[in-house]
């Protein structure tokens, strides 16, 4: 059995051994869905040497090789196995995460795991289960949101592949995604939510900042740039709308009145989502996917943990001297409680972490992590 398959037999029996009966068909999917994408995953030198690779594919491969070069020599990204190597799905998505919220509440209920920690979400390989599982959540009164997910990290326990599932994204947005997933494996606080997709997207949006302009291509950036436009445009429209729902949920109305004005608000979300679709995007509809399903609290219930604090990720960045120092900082954050890396945080310019971490609780890494 390959290494990468023992450590992984390893894991799921270790939180087999924790977790009730009614837990194991669920580490039994994961370890099974995992076991399926390295088993189907090819070193990239194989997939460009074998004349029936489609050039189309070929060229992105070796724009993979690139971004995953200037990873590790630019941004001191991770230099392991991951993403050299290739798997071809026959699904849309990689897995699928259930989210799910009260029905007056923005905050997302957590599952915890012996390995992960706490995360805001729980990923099936297989869409029926996600979608039988978000079912049986909306029968307990939550509002859930089931969303494909295109790529996952495993912290480094196994060697992600680069998926189909992402590999024909526009190159910038593939660079985004890249050292996103890198940067889970460079640090990670189990059971933080917020700390670890914050530094996450903070590490994205610098790495491709400096991976365009070592490119000097201006339709590159050109494109990117139109991106990175409508996803701040679609963050300013969430902001705007989970504002007023958290309002409404603080408010002192009763809960008939917080329902329906819930339901108002929802709906003046889509109206306006499909304004600026019109108006300011000339029609662009990558978003539309999102708004495909009947929108709820679930939908939002995640938007401030991956974006609230990146400003204060970037801030801690410029008042380091390079990356090493950057992710050297954010390791001693990551080894404190909570609490305290939160306050941390948020006392700009972050100049005063404390230099002996050793008595915080210690770091454990997360058997994979979604995002």
């Amino acid at each position: 059995m390959p290494r990468q398959a023992v450590r992984a037999v390893l894991c799921v029996l270790a939180v087999a051994g924790l977790a009730g009966c009614s837990s194991l068909s669920y580490y039994a999917q994961a370890a099974h869905g995992q076991f399926s994408l390295l088993a189907q995953a090819r070193p990239l030198d194989d997939w460009l040497a074998d004349p029936d690779t489609q050039p189309t594919l070929k060229a992105k491969l070796e724009t993979v090789r690139e971004i995953r070069r200037f990873a590790v020599t630019e941004l001191g990204l991770p230099d392991n196995g991951s993403y050299r190597s290739y798997a071809q799905l026959d699904r849309p998505f990689v897995l699928w995460n259930v989210v799910a919220a009260p029905a007056l509440s923005l905050k997302a209920r957590q599952w915890c795991f012996p390995i992960a920690g706490c995360v805001d979400y729980r990923g099936y390989y297989n869409q029926q289960a996600a979608q039988d599982y978000a079912a049986s959540l909306q029968r307990q009164g939550y509002d859930v949101q089931v969303a494909g997910v295109p790529a996952y990290s495993t912290l480094g326990w196994f060697n992600d592949p680069v998926i189909s599932t992402f590999i024909q994204y526009p190159d910038g947005e593939l660079a985004r995604l890249i050292f996103h997933e890198l940067a889970h494996q460079k640090v990670y606080a189990p059971g933080d939510t917020s700390f670890n997709e914050g530094f996450a997207v903070a590490v994205e949006e610098l790495g491709v900042e400096r991976w365009l302009a070592a490119h000097h291509d201006p339709r590159l950036i050109e494109s990117y740039q139109r991106f990175a436009q409508r996803k701040r445009d679609f963050l300013a429209l969430l902001d705007k709308y989970r504002d007023q729902l958290k309002a409404n949920y603080d408010s002192s109305a009763s809960d008939t009145d917080k329902l329906a004005r819930k339901a108002l608000i929802f709906d003046a979300l889509r109206a306006e989502y499909a304004q600026m679709k019109a108006q300011r995007w000339n029609g662009y509809a990558g978003y539309d996917r999102w708004f495909a399903m009947p929108l709820s609290n679930a939908h939002l219930a995640l938007m401030g943990a991956y974006h609230d604090l990146v400003p204060a990720f970037r801030q801690l960045f410029e008042h380091s001297s390079g990356f090493p120092d950057f992710y050297e900082k954010v390791r001693r954050l990551a080894k404190m409680d909570k609490a305290a890396r939160h306050a941390a945080l948020g006392d700009a310019p972050l100049e005063k972490l404390p230099d002996d971490t050793s008595k915080q609780p210690k770091a454990v890494a997360a058997a994979y992590h979604a995002g």
